[in-house]
Order: structure tokens, then C-alpha cells, then sequence
């Protein structure tokens, strides 16, 4: 969901680096796991605030000085799965897509998704397998079914794409 870019100010606040949709995002979750070198600490949100649409800074409990927030730099975020919001029919987490297998209409498997790119006008799949790396648009011109439970995803790519 993000990470800890470092400290700011002198009462514990940190800056947050989130790769959510929106800033704000990450403060509807009052919980988050701080993970780094195998360790995973579970912090609670005190409070947040996004500055000039730009920087999502936070204060966790118990983090009260500049010290005890700069230990916390490099932290990857997480979040409880059981907390996130249902999505809608046709959205999903980009963390349910990742490594799912993609499928062209022709049935050849074109690799599975290795990230997303959010590129202002659509996402864009990430695509890697035995026929290189692809570049999906994931819009409904060129994505089809979506199976969570075969972990599946048909497109409509060649493979001279």
C-alpha cells in the first residue's frame, strides 16, 4: 500500500510514500503492518493529513518524538485484508491481479501480470512470460473476463503486439 519515506518535524509524524489511488486513501484504515527485514510490526493511526494535495503524513500511538519516527523509515505499509472495501463489479485491487495468468483469444497464455502502471488516462498491465514483456491497456476495448477464481484474465493482445 506504501512505505515510510521518513521522519518529519519533531513530534513523530512521518512521511508516507502510498501507492494507493488517492493520498488520502491509506487513513481509512486505522491499522496498518509495518514490514521491513522479515519483521512486521502491527501501528495505529493517531492521525493523518495530506499537505497542498502532495504528501500524506501520519502520527501513529506511541510515536512521540523525531527519534522514535525515524526508526520507522523504509517500512513497507500493509494493510488487514479483512478491512478492505468491497469493490464494485468490474474493479479490483491491483494486488489481485498480480500474478495472474493473461490469456489472448487465441488461448495462448501471454505470461501473467507482474505489476500495474497507472498512467494517468487508464491502467496498464504489466504483462511477463515466455513471449517477453507486454504492455496490456486494462480497458474494456482490449481486457475481457476477469476470473478471481481461476486467476485468469482474457485479453484481446496478439502476440506482435
Amino acid at each position: 500500500m506504501g512505505f515510510i519515506r521518513g521522519a518529519v518535524g519533531v513530534k513523530g509524524w512521518v512521511k508516507i510514500g502510498s501507492h494507493t489511488e488517492y493520498l488520502d486513501s491509506l487513513l481509512d484504515y486505522p491499522t496498518w503492518y509495518l514490514i521491513k527485514d522479515q519483521q512486521r510490526v502491527e501501528a495505529v493511526l493517531e492521525t493523518g493529513k495530506v499537505l497542498n494535495n502532495k504528501e500524506l503524513q501520519v502520527k501513529f500511538e506511541d510515536c512521540d518524538t523525531r527519534d522514535q519516527a525515524e526508526a520507522w523509515q523504509g517500512y513497507t505499509i500493509a494493510v488487514p485484508r479483512a478491512d478492505f472495501v468491497e469493490t464494485e463489479e468490474g474493479e479490483y485491487y491491483w494486488t489481485d491481479l498480480i500474478g495472474m495468468s493473461v490469456i489472448n483469444h487465441e488461448q495462448v497464455v501471454l505470461g501473467s501480470v507482474h505489476s500495474l502502471l497507472q498512467t494517468g488516462a487508464h491502467d496498464v498491465l504489466v504483462v511477463r512470460g515466455e513471449h517477453g514483456e507486454k504492455l496490456i491497456p486494462f480497458v474494456e476495448a482490449f481486457v475481457g473476463e476477469v476470473d478471481m477464481n481461476a486467476k485468469t484474465i482474457q485479453v484481446e493482445w496478439g502476440l506482435d503486439y
